[in-house]
């Protein structure tokens, strides 16, 4: 801090340090700030007057960190951070500059409260960078996302209302574990209260969600990334089992939501798991690129035979016909 910078501008970034840091010590603010503790309380004392809500807690895990209160305290960003959250954003395949867009909407709102010196770069990458829309990506309904991450925090039990992706219609109870983001998509992973099974769900397919009095209690060693690759393929209608001719670490690749690999020996892996599309679980294998043979369920069979029939009429040309 300079040595002519004003009280209320060392109180400012005083604020800003308490804020980038919760629960920071008088001492570590003081050496941060190049300045003594006593000065530090002095800063504190000041925000306060103004009716900025500063707690201070004592002991070894003590320090200063912003409380809640009825005003709110300025955000203070620097330019790398502005430009990173418009970055961000891009990254999500979200229109920045869009004004009928929420999210470019909110960005536009905060780079307006920022100074300009700081918001300048951040607003011409919003304004000038275009983000290609990612046709895998699914973004589901914020008041269904809400409802499902309030349950998981208050650990209580939902009923879904569910549509998969080959149309079908069901409601069932959960206890939700997790939402975790993944490639672009929205999951629920959650345990069925009736079989007790683990399950995934895609959020954007998530009609409606009714929270229940029922409490669950989360596992201790839960992983939620690690959970929902196991899970991806698991609890659909139609079984699926592939022998794969390759060793499992060349196919170690294939995404989960073809199922779980296991090794049956050193060239040959096996792929079970379940889906609720057929046709596109067929599409799917037809892209592996290692001969495989398809042991069940009878309704992938028919499947996998309907795509070959298919295909090997689109390769059959007869000249004659076209002339």
């Amino acid at each position: 801090m300079r040595p002519d910078t004003s009280p209320a501008a060392r109180a400012l970034i005083t604020m800003e340090a308490i804020q980038d840091e919760p629960g920071i010590t008088a001492d570590r603010l003081a050496e941060r700030l190049g300045v003594t503790a006593r000065a530090v309380r002095r800063y504190v004392g000041i925000l306060r007057d103004a009716e900025i809500p500063v707690e201070s807690v004592r002991g070894p895990a003590g320090g200063y960190r912003l409380g809640r209160g009825t005003r709110l305290p300025p955000l203070v960003f620097s330019s790398a951070e502005a430009l990173g959250l418009v970055m961000a954003v891009l990254d999500g395949h979200h229109a920045a500059a869009d004004p009928t867009d929420p999210v470019g909407v909110a960005v536009a709102k905060l780079l307006r409260a920022m100074p300009q010196h700081v918001a300048e770069q951040a607003d011409v990458v919003r304004r000038m960078a275009e983000a290609a829309p990612d046709r895998g990506a699914a973004r589901p309904d914020p008041a269904t996302t809400v409802a499902l991450v309030r349950a998981r925090s208050e650990q209580r039990c939902v009923t879904v209302h569910y549509r998969s992706e080959n149309g079908r219609e069901f409601t069932t109870d959960v206890e939700p574990w997790a939402v975790v983001v993944r490639h672009g998509r929205w999951y629920l992973l959650c345990r069925s209260t009736r079989s007790g099974s683990v399950r995934t769900y895609r959020v954007d397919r998530v009609h409606r969600v009714e929270l229940l009095d029922t409490a669950f209690r989360l596992p201790d060693d839960l992983d939620p990334v690690a959970s929902l690759e196991e899970h991806l393929a698991a609890g659909w209608e139609h079984p699926t089992e592939v022998l794969l001719d390759a060793p499992l670490e060349r196919v170690a690749w294939l995404p989960r939501t073809l199922g779980r690999l296991e090794a049956v020996d050193a060239s040959t892996t096996r792929l079970v798991g379940t889906t609720s599309n057929l046709r596109g679980y067929a599409s799917d294998l037809a892209q592996v690129p290692v001969p495989f043979t398809v042991v069940g369920g009878p309704e992938l069979r028919e499947a996998v035979a309907a795509l070959a029939g298919r295909l090997t009429d689109a390769s059959t040309f007869v000249p004659e016909a076209h002339s």
